[in-house]
C-alpha cells in the first residue's frame, strides 16, 4: 500500500509527487503517456514558477536543456506599446517558455530523484472506494494487464477532463462558459522576445522556445471557432497579419518547422477540491483560458501548497482533513482575482483596458507593475494604488 498516488505526472503531479516524497512518503506516480511526450500548452512560465524550480533544484536541469531565457515583455494594443517585464519573485526575474516534451521529463526526474515510483503508460480506469471513502485506483499497465493499487491519499493532477473528479464526483463551485479558441506553430527564423499583440477580437503571441524556436499563437473567439478549424493556417496567418505586421514581416523570413496545434475547449472553472481520500490538483481543480499563461505556474503553485499543509500529518484524520480545507482556502484565497483576470483578457475587448495602458507610458515602474499582476509578482490591490490613481487622474 502506498501513502499518496498522483494520477498524471505533469505539471502538477510531478512537483506534488517529489514534494511528498520528501515528505518521506511512499508513492506511487502514474501517468498515461510515456514520456518525453508532448501536450498542448501555452509553455510560459511566470516568475513565481521559476522560483520554485529553483527552490526545487530543478531550474539548472531546464537552462541546461536549452530553453532560451526571457527578460523582455512587450505588449501591443489600439493606440498603446508598453515595454517591460515583471517584478522579480525570490530574486527570480529571468523566465522560459520550455517545450512540454522536455520540461515534463525534467518534472518527473525530480519525482524519481524524491524516492517516488514513476509509472509510465498506465491509464486509470476507476477508483477503488471503501465505505464512501476514495482508497486506491484501477489501472491498465503498458502490457494492457488490470491492476490495482491503494493509498491514503489520492491525488488526481489528470487535467481539465480529470476522470478522479468524475469519479469522485467533484462539482463545478464556480464556472464560466468558453471565451477563446486558440492554434499555435513553432517557427525558426523569427527573433522575438515574450511578445503580446491585441486588438478587437485577435490576441497574439511570440515566445521563445526551446531549440532556437519562436512560439506563435493567435487566439480568437470562441463563435470562430467552427470557421478557423476549418482553415488554421490562414487564420493564423491573417490574424498575425492584421494585428501584428511587424512579427508578420518576420514570420515570412522565417520557417514553419512543425504541423499547427490548438483548440477550441477551453473551460473556465474552479471544482470542489477535495473529499474523503482524494483532493484535484493543477487544471483538474481549477481550468481556465490560456490566453494569459497561468497553467503551469498555477499548478507550481497548487503542488507547493497541498504538500506543505499536508506536511508530515498524512495518517492523522483530524490534521489531513483540516490541512486539505486549508489548501482548498488557498484555491479560494490566492486564484480568483488571476482568474477573473485571465476572463477579461480572453474577452478579446481591449477598449477599456487600452484606455489604462495609455496613461502607464513613459511610468516605467508602473509598467512593470502591470506585467507583474499577470505573472503573479504583485497583487491587483498593490498594483491599484494611490500613485497609480494619481497617474491616470493627471491624464
Amino acid at each position: 500500500m502506498y501513502d499518496v498516488i498522483v494520477i498524471g505526472a505533469r505539471c502538477a503531479g510531478s512537483p506534488a509527487a517529489m514534494l511528498f516524497a520528501r515528505e518521506g512518503y511512499r508513492v506511487l506516480l502514474l501517468e498515461k503517456a510515456r514520456f518525453p511526450k508532448d501536450t498542448l500548452s501555452s509553455h510560459y512560465i511566470h516568475q513565481p514558477g521559476v522560483a520554485l524550480l529553483g527552490r526545487w533544484g530543478l531550474l539548472d536541469e531546464l537552462r541546461d536543456a536549452g530553453c532560451r531565457p526571457i527578460d523582455h515583455e512587450s505588449y501591443e494594443g489600439p493606440g498603446v506599446r508598453l515595454d517591460g517585464f515583471s517584478l522579480p519573485v525570490d530574486g527570480y526575474r529571468t523566465t522560459y517558455a520550455p517545450r512540454r516534451f522536455v520540461l515534463d521529463p525534467i518534472l518527473a526526474g525530480g519525482a524519481v530523484a524524491a524516492g517516488a515510483e514513476f509509472r509510465e503508460s498506465c491509464a486509470v480506469t476507476d477508483l477503488l472506494f471503501e465505505d464512501d471513502r476514495v482508497a486506491g485506483v484501477r489501472y491498465t499497465t503498458p502490457g494492457g494487464a488490470e491492476a490495482t493499487d491503494r493509498a491514503r491519499l489520492v491525488v488526481g493532477a489528470d487535467g481539465m477532463r480529470s476522470l478522479v473528479a468524475r469519479k469522485a464526483g467533484a462539482p463545478n463551485v464556480v464556472e464560466h462558459p468558453r471565451l477563446t479558441c486558440v492554434y499555435y506553430g513553432y517557427w525558426a527564423g523569427v527573433p522575438a522576445h515574450m511578445e503580446l499583440y491585441e486588438r478587437p477580437g485577435r490576441w497574439i503571441v511570440a515566445i521563445p522556445t526551446n531549440d532556437d524556436l519562436t512560439l506563435i499563437m493567435a487566439y480568437f473567439p470562441q463563435d470562430e471557432f467552427s470557421g478557423v478549424r476549418a482553415a488554421v493556417e490562414a487564420s493564423l496567418l491573417e490574424a498575425v497579419r492584421t494585428t501584428a505586421p511587424g512579427l508578420y514581416e518576420r514570420m515570412a523570413a522565417g520557417r514553419r518547422v512543425e504541423r499547427l496545434y490548438g483548440t477550441g475547449h477551453q473551460e473556465n472553472f474552479f471544482r470542489k477540491a477535495y473529499g474523503p481520500g482524494w483532493v484535484l490538483l493543477g487544471d483538474a481543480v481549477h481550468h481556465k483560458d490560456s490566453i494569459t499563461a497561468r497553467g503551469i505556474t498555477d499548478a507550481f503553485i497548487q503542488a507547493r501548497s497541498l504538500t506543505g499543509h499536508i506536511g508530515g500529518r498524512l495518517h492523522d484524520d483530524a490534521a489531513l482533513e483540516a490541512a486539505l480545507k486549508r489548501y482548498e482556502n488557498d484555491l479560494n484565497d490566492d486564484f480568483p482575482d488571476l482568474y477573473q483576470g485571465v476572463l477579461n483578457v480572453a474577452e478579446l475587448k481591449p477598449e477599456g483596458r487600452t484606455e489604462m495602458l495609455r496613461k502607464l507610458a513613459g511610468h516605467q515602474e508602473l509598467v512593470d507593475r502591470y506585467f507583474s499582476t499577470v505573472s503573479g509578482a504583485c497583487s491587483f490591490d498593490d498594483f491599484y494604488n494611490a500613485e497609480l490613481l494619481t497617474v491616470l487622474d493627471q491624464n
